[in-house]
């Protein structure tokens, strides 16, 4: 592997390799997200208007794909951690397509969800985490840098997509608009993942000792692993609920929507800035204080969107510091494996540390809507997300890992 000063790709890997399969990912992640997830919202109104079945309906669908990928991410973790990600995500992009077809066949409700949980275990070879496990092992100590060019290049995904499905679907229909996009699977990320990503993979290969399900077990039987878990997750439920419920929450305060829409983008411009600071932040802070600073920004800035009522540019600037916070949590989240304990395992640990994270984000667009009736407004729900960024930051004080010990040989 390369030394820490290097920052370079792993030397059993090679550098040319390395950047090819970073430049393969970055575009298929980006396409993968496009059409498995952001096409999704964009098509919900035209399957409600053809279908009949009701936009709750549609969206329980859809939310129980993005359970179903977090709980697969751990098969998947331990399948990439023995052979790495080219047959994992080959296989992942080839389960895909059939499935966007029978979700896009679907005249019964039930196969269509049934349609997207078989795309949800596809999402769990297609989405962040079994990239950013490969962009750390062929990274080593430059895995920062790599993994900051792929969401910078996936943070594009809605951008491009969005539009793209709305004009398929003007044209084709959203039945029409599932088959284009599942040809776009066909043609971009099949053959890419299937013969760009690097064939070089060592499953045995560590750079900190040995690793076996000796070392799994003890991770993620400590109460470090399991406190980290639960901070990610409970930041990455309330940044998702607030994407999510931004343009409720400016619509209850009188702006019009496309003002709120506005101030959401504005929000997507603080996330690229967010990723784009991470780099420096983590070669300055040592892990817990970064991850304490990182989740108290989600607390603060979630906070203010809900105290902060207005003028317009005040509300803006609020939003792209959220937007800031939620992009700087997705590299966290990223590195939090290797920052905690080291990148033996690092696959399979960082799948299982995952699974409540996807859960989360499948809670998400629920949270906020769930709450605001109860309590009496968005703005008192958006205050409650922020005291659940709070204290999962303050779980992150109990995530100080204690020394794992190897595995006894065998």
């Amino acid at each position: 592997m390369s030394s820490p000063t290097t920052g370079g790709p792993a030397r059993v890997l090679g550098a040319a390799r390395a950047h090819r399969g970073l430049l393969a990912l970055s575009v298929t992640v980006t396409t993968s997200y496009g059409v498995l997830f952001y096409a999704f919202p964009v098509l919900a109104p035209a399957i409600t208007a053809d279908t009949g079945w009701s936009l709750a309906a549609l969206t329980a669908c859809f939310s129980a794909a993005q359970v179903v990928a977090g709980l697969t991410g751990i098969a998947v973790g331990r399948w990439l951690h023995r052979r790495g990600p080219r047959p994992a995500m080959t296989a992942a992009a080839v389960l895909a397509v059939p499935a966007l077809a029978a979700v896009a066949s679907a005249r019964d409700l039930w196969l269509f969800g049934a349609a997207w949980l078989v795309a949800g275990t596809a999402m769990a070879g297609l989405f962040y985490p079994p990239a950013f496990a490969a962009l750390t092992r062929w990274y080593d100590a430059g895995r920062v840098r790599a993994l900051t060019v792929l969401t910078l290049v996936a943070g594009l995904a809605s951008t491009v997509f969005a539009p793209l499905t709305a004009v398929l679907e003007a044209s084709l229909g959203w039945r029409g608009a599932y088959l284009a996009l599942g040809g776009v699977l066909v043609a971009v990320v099949v053959p890419l993942h299937a013969f760009a990503l690097p064939r070089a993979w060592d499953g045995t290969a560590t750079a900190r000792g040995p690793g076996g399900t000796g070392h799994v077990r003890a991770v993620v039987g400590s109460a470090a692993f399991w406190a980290l878990a639960a901070a990610l997750t409970a930041g990455s439920l309330t940044v998702y609920a607030v994407v999510i419920n931004l343009v409720p929450l400016l619509q209850e305060r009188g702006f019009d929507t496309t003002t709120a829409a506005w101030a959401l983008g504005a929000g997507g411009v603080g996330q690229v800035l967010g990723r784009l600071v991470y780099g420096p932040l983590e070669r300055r802070t040592a892990p817990v204080p970064r991850a304490l600073a990182v989740l108290g920004a989600c607390s603060v800035t979630t906070l203010l969107l809900a105290l902060v009522p207005g003028p317009l540019g005040l509300v803006m600037a609020v939003a792209v510091l959220a937007g800031t916070a939620r992009g700087v949590l997705t590299l966290l989240q990223a590195t939090a494996v290797v920052d905690w304990w080291g990148t033996r395992d690092h696959a399979t640990l960082n799948g299982l540390l995952h699974v409540p994270v996807m859960v989360a984000v499948a809670l998400a667009p629920w949270a906020g809507a769930a709450l605001a009736g109860p309590v009496g407004g968005y703005p008192a729900a958006f205050t409650l997300l922020g005291v659940l960024a709070g204290v999962g930051a303050l779980a992150v004080l109990a995530s100080r890992p204690s020394p794992v010990p190897a595995p006894a040989p065998s």
